[in-house]
């Protein structure tokens, strides 16, 4: 029988506010402060409050204005690279405990170990690793950190949503009986790992308004609710995780895409529409040409301005050959453009996704695009990609880049579609 196993699910407190208050010689834990570009208007999203914050009942990602006009406060504009930075070095503190095959990166600021293995080696309990973790993270960057503690992933990450909150050292642990003992009659259901209002609301005409109340309905209403899905949320319900962090590292999609989106700063209009995605298909070009990639279709997702109530259009353009060659994919997106977008709307979102990419083995022609003409684009490609490489992404732009309504200059110097502080 396999060995009992124990996680710790690790989450930097605050995450970006903590790493600007320390930069400022604040406590994170008591300073008011919100992370946001003071450049964008009162309904840009705060990327992170503090936990002061967060104790005066604002609620964290809210927008600028919603914060109460009396709550005094300070705004650090966002540093992307300076919390990569930070997040890597913390990723050094892990590794100084666990080895790397054991540590899954759940996100910027939260991560899974696998400790099951150095409890012995370090004769200490799960707690206690958890603790020496926490306060390296502590000493050697000045973030604070919360721990949750479990015998599978989901109840390492319900321990620390949940119980750890509560706990007077921010370190929460379950197993399954304790799990179904202390929350299993806990609300909201929201609170729970993946479960959003969305199923929330599809539970709550049928009664089912806690994890027991789902143990305990009827498995085939579940199914007919959620398909698939609603094994994930039946064995959650009970606690149950089979999947590990090996698992996950072991996965291989059967199929692989490259995207690229936006929400811009405004609503756009037509034509600057499609200058934003013929920027955004030529960035793609090159970063399928870096990656050896080739694809044969491309989707385009158009999101249109907040104040319409309308769907978005969305539509996908296929190609005669597998490419990645910007002569042939810019006129198609280009051309998907114009044919699903409606010109009197505003536009607020766009996103590109090449499908289906794979590994370029050799290169394929299309009888209507002149062979010259492609070889002398893909050189040029190769071209650009190496003197962005040497010196860095403004050193060469098109055109298009220096129009009206451009993004491509100011996304050069964002990470994640925010400022990166360099």
């Amino acid at each position: 029988m396999e060995k009992q196993r124990i996680y710790l699910c690790i989450d930097l407190k605050s995450f970006y506010a903590s790493v600007e208050c320390v930069a400022r010689g604040l406590d994170p834990m008591t300073a008011n402060l919100v992370v946001a570009d003071p450049e964008r208007t009162e309904k840009t999203i705060c990327l992170a409050i503090t936990p002061a914050m967060k104790a005066l009942g604002i609620k964290n990602r809210c927008r600028v204005f919603e914060i109460p006009k009396q709550v005094k406060y300070i705004t650090a504009p966002p540093r992307m690279q300076k919390y990569i930075d930070t997040a890597a070095e913390i990723y050094g503190v892990y590794l100084k405990y666990i080895a790397k095959e054991d540590i899954h990166v759940y996100s910027i600021d939260e991560a899974f170990l696998d400790v099951t293995s150095y409890l012995a080696l370090y004769r200490i309990s799960a707690r206690e690793l958890g603790r020496r973790i926490m306060d390296d993270i502590y000493h050697t960057t000045g973030v604070p950190a919360a721990c949750g503690v479990g015998t599978n992933l989901y109840l390492a990450k319900i321990a620390l949503d949940i119980t750890a909150k509560h706990s007077p050292d921010f370190i929460g642990e379950l197993d399954e009986e304790s799990y179904r003992r202390t929350l299993w009659r806990h609300k909201p259901l929201t609170d729970f790992w993946r479960v959003g209002p969305g199923i929330a609301r599809r539970l709550e005409p049928y009664g089912i308004h806690t994890m027991q109340d789902i143990a305990e309905a009827d498995e085939d209403l579940l199914y007919q609710l959620f398909g698939v899905d609603a094994e994930l949320l039946i064995d959650h319900a009970w606690g149950i995780e089979p999947v590990t962090i090996a698992d996950i590292k072991g996965y291989k999609s059967r199929s692989k895409c490259l995207s690229s989106g936006q929400v811009l700063s405004c609503d756009y209009p037509y034509d600057k529409g499609l200058l934003i995605v013929k920027e955004m298909m030529d960035l793609l070009c090159l970063d399928l040409v870096e990656k050896n990639l080739v694809t044969k279709s491309v989707t385009l997702y158009v999101g249109y301005s907040n104040r319409l109530n309308i769907p978005p259009a969305h539509g996908t353009a296929s190609l005669a050959v597998e490419t990645n060659s910007d002569v042939m994919l810019i006129p198609a997106i280009a051309e998907l453009y114009k044919r699903i977008v409606t010109p009197a709307y505003g536009i607020r979102r766009v996103n590109i996704t090449c499908n289906n990419v794979a590994q370029e083995e050799y290169r394929q022609y299309n009888l209507f695009v002149d062979t010259e003409e492609l070889t002398r684009s893909h050189k040029m490609q190769e071209a650009v990609i190496d003197i962005k490489n040497r010196y860095g992404k403004d050193a060469i732009l098109k055109g298009m880049n220096y129009e009206e309504g451009a993004m491509t200059r100011e996304r050069n110097h964002q990470i994640g579609g925010h400022k990166s502080g360099e």
